[in-house]
C-alpha cells in the first residue's frame, strides 16, 4: 500500500514554497526580477542607447540651433547691407526701402542723436542713440538683435530684427530633446525587456529543466533545443555533469556495497558468538561487546541505506500499532523512557522507521552517557504522528547547524551516517526531521510522518500482527 499524493503542511505549521535539492538546501522556484539576467540585459542596453541617443540628440540639436541662428545672421546681414545701399544710392531716403523692409530701423547722424525711425521705434527721434555697439538688446520686452552699417553723409543706419521665431524654435528644440530623454528610456527598457525575454526564453526553460533535476531521484539528461546556440552548449555541459555524476554515484555504491558485503559476513559470525557467550556466562563486557556488535551492524546497514538512496530504496507498507514499534525500539536501544500515546496504529515501512528511530535514540544514548535519560514521546493528530526524542546530554553544536544532517558530519564522535538516514527516511514516509536545543538543556529532535488517514483508503492495510514482528529480527538487511 502507497500513501495517496496529497499536500500536507507539517507539524510546525510551516509552508515549504521551495524546492530540496541534495545536501538540504532550499532553491527557491522563482528568482527576483532584479536578479533576472533579461532584465539585467534590457537595463544595460536601455543605459547604453540613452547615451547613444543623448549624445547624437545633443550633437543634432546643437548642430540645428547653429544653423538657425547663423540663418538669423544671415538674414539681419543681408537685410541690413540692403537698406545701407538704398541710403548711400541715387534714391537716399527711406520711402520705399525702409517702410515694410525693417519694423526696426534708425537712422543716427554723425553726433549720435537719432534723426529718423520706423514707427514701432518713433519714441527714439530725437534723442541720443541708446544701444551703443550692443548686438542684442530688448525693445519694447522683445529681444531684438541689431547690426549698424555706415551710409555716406546720413551717418549710420541700425537694423534690428526680433529673435522671437528663434527663440521659440530653439524651446522647441529643447523641449523636444527633453520630452526624448523622458519616453525613449522607457520604451527602450520595455523593449529590451520583451527582446530578452524572446532571446533569453531557451535560457529559461534550461534553467526550469536543470532546477529540476533531483540525483536521488532521476539522472535522466536534458532534452537538447534543435537549434546550436549557447543555450545548447549550456545543457550539453549539464548533461556531461550529470554523466560524471552518475557514474561517480555508481562507483561509491560499488565501494558501499563491497565493504557493506565484506564487513557483514564476519559481523553476522561475531553477533551470533557474542550472543551465545553473553548466554552462557552473563558477563558486562560480553555485553557490552554485543552492544559494539550491534552499533556496527547499524552502521553497515546505514551506510547501505547512504548507498541506495531515495532512487533505489522502496518503502514496504504496513499498519502496525504503535506499541509494536515500541517494542522493537526497545530492545535495541535499552533504558529508554517511553511518554505519549502508543495505544494506536502507525501506517509505515515497520524496519525503515525503527531504523531512523533507533538512529535518534542512540545518538541521544550517547550524548546523555548512561547514567543520563533519553525519551521518546509519540503524539497524534488527525493528520500527523511525531516522535519526539530528547535526551538530557549537552546539546548540539550550535556552529553546526543544519550540517548535522549531512553525512558523515557528527558533533559526537559517531560515524555522522543516522541523523542523515533518519532525516532520508523520514523525506521517503512523506514527513520530516527537525533537531534543535531544548530550552532546559539537551536535544530535541522531532520526527513527524503523515497519519494514517493521510492514506488511500480504498484498499486495504497489510496488517502485521505484533507476535510475527517482535519475532523477527531487529532489523534485516533488505535490497
Amino acid at each position: 500500500m502507497t500513501p495517496a499524493a496529497r499536500p500536507v503542511t507539517p507539524p510546525d505549521g510551516s509552508r515549504r514554497a521551495a524546492l530540496l535539492v541534495p545536501g538540504g538546501g532550499l532553491v527557491s522556484a522563482r528568482v527576483a526580477w532584479r536578479h533576472s539576467l533579461r532584465f539585467r540585459l534590457a537595463l544595460t542596453y536601455s543605459l547604453l542607447a540613452l547615451v547613444l541617443i543623448l549624445l547624437t540628440s545633443l550633437g543634432v540639436v546643437t548642430l540645428l540651433l547653429s544653423r538657425m541662428d547663423q540663418q538669423f545672421t544671415d538674414r539681419l546681414n543681408e537685410r541690413a547691407d540692403t537698406l545701407a545701399e538704398a541710403f548711400t544710392g541715387a534714391q537716399r531716403g527711406l520711402g520705399r526701402t525702409a517702410g515694410s523692409a525693417s519694423a526696426y530701423t534708425m537712422l543716427i547722424d554723425t553726433q549720435g542723436v537719432v534723426y529718423a525711425t520706423s514707427p514701432i521705434l518713433r519714441e527714439f527721434n530725437d534723442a541720443p542713440f541708446p544701444f551703443g555697439t550692443q548686438g542684442q538688446v530688448t525693445v519694447q520686452d522683445t529681444s531684438v538683435r541689431a547690426v549698424q552699417r555706415p551710409v555716406g553723409d546720413f551717418g549710420t543706419i541700425w537694423v534690428g530684427l526680433p529673435e522671437v521665431d528663434l527663440i521659440a524654435a530653439r524651446q522647441s528644440a529643447l523641449s523636444a530633446l527633453l520630452l526624448a530623454l523622458i519616453v525613449v528610456p522607457l520604451l527602450l527598457l520595455l523593449t529590451g525587456w520583451w527582446v530578452g525575454r524572446r532571446a533569453l526564453s531557451g535560457l529559461e526553460h534550461a534553467a526550469n529543466l536543470a532546477d529540476r533535476i533531483d540525483p536521488t531521484r532521476s539522472l535522466a539528461t536534458l532534452p537538447l533545443p534543435a537549434q546550436e546556440d549557447e543555450v545548447h552548449r549550456l545543457l550539453t555541459a549539464i548533461n556531461r555533469l550529470l554523466v560524471r555524476i552518475e557514474d561517480g554515484q555508481v562507483r561509491e555504491k560499488q565501494l558501499l556495497g563491497q565493504i557493506v558485503h565484506e564487513l557483514g559476513a564476519p559481523l553476522t559470525v561475531l553477533k551470533a558468538s557474542l550472543q551465545r557467550a553473553e548466554e552462557r556466562t552473563n558477563d558486562p563486557e560480553v555485553q557490552r561487546a554485543s552492544l559494539v556488535a550491534d552499533e556496527l551492524t547499524f552502521t553497515t546497514q546505514d551506510l547501505m541505506q547512504l548507498a541506495r538512496g531515495e532512487l533505489e530504496m522502496k518503502l514496504a507498507w504496513h499498519y502496525i500499532p504503535a506499541r509494536t514499534l515500541r517494542g522493537r525500539v526497545d530492545r535495541l536501544v535499552p533504558g529508554t523512557t517511553f511518554t505519549g500515546d502508543w495505544e494506536g496504529g502507525i501506517l509505515c515501512d515497520p524496519d525503515r522507521l525503527t531504523q531512523a528511530l533507533r538512529n535518534l535514540l542512540a545518538n541521544a544514548r550517547r550524548a546523555a552517557g548512561m547514567d543520563g535519560t533519553v525519551t521518546l514521546n509519540l503524539t497524534e493528530t488527525p493528520e500527523w504522528l511525531t516522535f519526539t526524542v530528547r535526551d538530557s546530554g549537552p546539546g548540539l553544536p550550535p556552529e553546526l547547524g543544519e550540517q548535522i544532517f549531512q553525512p558523515f558530519v557528527s558533533g559526537a564522535g559517531s560515524s555522522g551516517l543516522g541523523l542523515s538516514v533518519s532525516r532520508q527516511i523520514a523525506l521517503m514516509h512523506g514527513g520530516t526531521l527537525t533537531g534543535e536545543n531544548h530550552p532546559e538543556g539537551g536535544a530535541l529532535f522531532t520526527l513527524a510522518i503523515p497519519g494514517a488517514a493521510l492514506g488511500d483508503d480504498s484498499d486495504e492495510p497489510d496488517e502485521v500482527e505484533e507476535t510475527d514482528l517482535l519475532n523477527e529480527p531487529p532489523l534485516p538487511a533488505r535490497s
